[in-house]
């Protein structure tokens, strides 16, 4: 038997979907999983900011159009990424066991907000991120940074600025050992932050059944009650 996976074509959705890829073979030995590495309209419009474009659904339309091409039978997400409430059609099949939800702050000052000049230029693509460095200094200069995590680490380490907040799960994903986790106190992590969603469409049956074998089930009442909060 096979399965094919869609995922984004970043390098730490490449890592996540080899995740998820291990381990189906692992419960299943004779499994075939394919990779569909797909680009969607979020990776393609760096330009600008998500929100004013429809926020992070960008990144799972063109994975839930393979869905329902068939060319995929699981889409392999970023939790967070996912509305509360699929399309009608779509099922999340399963949320395997989740790592570390937090933020960290990544600076070249010190350890955390309290440590970054007054003024200090801070990139992050998130709202909620934003909104919450500037509640607690209001004196940042804030600004948009998107693309990889590569590219985001990149900017920062040429002087383009003072420091950046990225999820400890992706660098942890990615084998990337930098920064300081910002206690919730301080910076809420986003719903579902650190845990990946598998979606398959609601009919498949075969697939939501190799998709549950992953299922964690404190992640997914954990992350189901953030979602049921943000909705």
């Amino acid at each position: 038997m096979n399965i094919a996976l869609a995922t984004r074509r970043s390098p730490l959705a490449m890592v996540q979907a080899e995740e998820i890829s291990a381990a189906l073979r692992e419960r299943h030995p004779d499994l075939e999983v394919e990779l569909v590495a797909m680009s969607t309209r979020g990776d393609e419009m760096l330009d600008r900011a998500l929100a004013p474009l429809g926020g992070k659904g960008l990144f799972i339309k063109a994975l839930e159009a393979a869905l329902e091409s068939g060319r995929a039978r699981i889409a392999v997400h970023s939790l967070k990424d996912l509305p509360a409430v699929l399309e009608p059609g779509f099922a999340l099949a399963a949320v395997p066991a989740r790592h570390d939800p937090r933020d960290v702050l990544i600076s070249r000052h010190g350890p955390d907000v309290d440590s970054l000049p007054r003024g200090a230029r801070v990139g992050t693509a998130s709202l909620r991120r934003q909104a919450q460095l500037l509640a607690v200094r209001p004196d940042l200069d804030v600004v948009t940074l998107r693309g990889s995590v590569q590219t985001r680490l990149a900017r920062l380490d040429a002087g383009e600025l003072d420091a950046t907040v990225l999820a400890a799960a992706g660098l942890a994903r990615l084998g990337i050992d930098r920064g300081t986790p910002i206690d919730p106190s301080v910076m809420v992590p986003a719903s579902g932050q650190g845990a990946l969603g598998l979606e398959v469409i609601a009919r498949d049956e075969e697939a939501a059944e190799l998709a549950l074998g992953l299922e964690d089930a404190g992640a997914r009442v954990v992350a189901a009650a953030e979602r049921h909060l943000s909705a």
